[in-house]
């Protein structure tokens, strides 16, 4: 489905951006939670009429740690649960891939995995995006590369592994975040509040 009307997005990592990231490679459903304030960050990003879009690294499966069947129904959990907040999500990509895997065709260098922008261009030719217009936010390095090399405005979060990738990308001179937030829902009101 090409949707040409509407034009801004809001992209967002998964484990340590709307989710914690405490358990490592998630295979089993029930341990997927969002956390506290992401309903309310969607639906600031839902009623400012952004799209909402899930882009995920996901080497777990090139590893062998779980299966796509596995992120499937972790990620039916997430749209449960989002769905409970009152929040559509446009899309969900994951990037199955790593070099280092031990599962083909899975390991390999792809992409689609950030900061390779194989899950934008997907979601570009879906939706037909403007990046000028769009978000990426996200807690790691990755995230911030995959909004720079796409071309959106990047926002770094203190939650999951972003107090630690801080220091680094805020001395980069090539990967520095647009904005750093506390949580989500901070980056959603900063976004509610300078580009309604």
């Amino acid at each position: 489905m090409i949707v040409k009307d509407i034009k801004r997005a809001i992209f967002l990592d998964r484990d340590g951006t709307i989710s914690p990231d405490k358990f490592g490679y998630i295979k089993d459903p029930e341990l997927y939670h969002l956390y506290p304030e992401t309903g309310q960050a969607l639906r600031i990003f839902q009623d400012l009429g952004y799209l909402i879009i899930i882009v995920t690294n996901q080497s777990g499966i090139a590893r062998a740690y779980l299966s796509l069947d596995d992120l499937s129904r972790v990620h039916q959990k997430m749209r449960d649960l989002i769905a409970a907040e009152g929040v559509r999500l446009d899309a969900v990509y994951f990037s199955p891939y790593h070099i280092e895997g031990i599962v083909e065709p899975y390991n390999i260098d792809h992409e689609d995995r950030k900061p390779g922008i194989g899950m934008f261009r997907q979601a570009r030719q879906d939706f037909g995006i403007d990046p000028a217009q769009s978000f990426m936010i996200g807690d790691r390095a990755t995230d911030i590369g995959f909004a720079r090399n796409a071309g959106m405005k990047s926002i770094l979060l203190l939650t999951g592994n972003g107090t630690e990738e801080m220091p680094k990308l805020i001395s980069s001179a090539t990967n520095r975040p647009d904005f750093i937030a506390e949580n989500i829902l901070t980056a959603a009101q900063l976004i509610q509040r300078f580009y309604p």
